[in-house]
């Protein structure tokens, strides 16, 4: 796996654990990867979000921004299925150097902004960050929960089986699949929610079920309204104590209207109001240390305007999660204070 530049010097770098004493710096970490599904095009999802104005967008909030470049991965010629699981040796081997990248990233004091390809990549991603943060918290927003296991998979893609890996109640669910030996489940039931499931496959909704996993669909946001989702979840996550967030978004929770060019879109998803509302709200707790962006496919538009739209979404997205408002500048602790100091004279 040859690595270039700026990214081969961060993975080269040993760091001490920094989760509580981060430097408000960001790096972007670009992860063209697409074996984790089966439809070609994902790999180009990091160029997408860059050609997009990823970095041009971030560089007008206050604090400085690294971009890395890309991981080169290594694709194994020969790469047998195993329980019906596809590539499982050259997933398991891009998420192990994935989490290498997260974990020194974390460390240097970063926080880190991962851009996909598939979201198998989340289980390199989430098991570098819980290497320096073993007590992060992760909020899913997605579509899909991505909760299979070899079991219960019907596709066999690794990409719904993502968060299998790392939950420690699953354990013995869990088939030793090759590519993965270096993975120990590091996350507890209690430590997870979903936002935006709406298409849940039996196998995943009776895990959910059995685990207690908290999760939103998108009828209990119709129902209870994206503010009461989010205020839900930080009680659920935060109220034991503070702790590091990590964020791994799939494109395909926003409404196909909004992000057509990815691989499983669901009609029924985000507004574009309600996916900003998310990641305003993580942003303003102050706690967002590593974040995914997934899924994001400009193969798979249907014009040239369909992958503009999507990208761009991706962009908003980010952008919003690490300190852009509404009102066209970034949240800092003073407008934040003034921001609450009205909405209590108002009361």
């Amino acid at each position: 796996m040859a690595l270039r530049g700026p990214l081969s010097r961060l993975l080269r770098t040993q760091f001490n654990n920094t989760c509580q004493s981060r430097t408000h710096s960001v790096a972007v970490l670009g992860a063209p990867f697409s074996k984790g599904q089966k439809r070609r095009g994902v790999e180009h999802g990091p160029k997408a979000i860059r050609d997009a104005g990823l970095i041009e967008r971030l560089s007008h909030l206050d604090f400085p921004v690294q971009d890395f470049g890309d991981l080169s991965f290594q694709h194994l010629e020969e790469d047998e299925p195993y329980m019906h699981v596809l590539f499982p040796r050259t997933v398991g081997r891009a998420s192990k150097l994935l989490s290498g990248a997260v974990g020194n990233a974390v460390g240097a004091g970063h926080t880190a902004v991962m851009l996909g390809g598939d979201h198998s990549l989340a289980i390199g991603s989430v098991e570098g960050h819980a290497k320096q943060c073993p007590d992060l918290c992760l909020i899913w927003v997605d579509a899909h929960a991505d909760i299979n296991t070899p079991f219960t998979s019907p596709s066999g893609n690794l990409h719904g089986q993502s968060v299998a890996f790392m939950l420690k109640e699953l354990q013995n669910k869990m088939p030793e699949l090759p590519g993965f030996s270096w993975v120990k489940p590091f996350l507890s039931a209690k430590d997870l929610v979903y936002i935006g499931l709406r298409d849940v496959d039996p196998g995943e909704y009776n895990i959910l079920k059995d685990l207690g996993v908290q999760y939103f669909t998108m009828r209990d946001i119709d129902r209870l309204g994206i503010q009461r989702v989010m205020e839900v979840t930080f009680d659920h996550l935060l109220s034991r104590k503070q702790r590091p967030i990590h964020l791994s978004f799939d494109i395909d929770a926003m409404d196909p209207s909004l992000a057509p060019a990815t691989g499983t879109p669901v009609n029924g998803g985000l507004t574009y109001r309600e996916g900003i509302w998310i990641t305003e709200e993580i942003h303003n707790t102050g706690l967002l240390s590593v974040m995914d962006l997934v899924e994001v496919n400009p193969a798979l538009g249907a014009s040239r305007e369909a992958v503009e739209s999507t990208a761009s979404m991706a962009v908003d997205i980010i952008a919003s999660a690490l300190g852009q408002t509404r009102e066209g500048g970034p949240i800092t602790q003073e407008s934040q204070t003034l921001k609450e100091d009205t909405e209590q004279l108002r009361l």
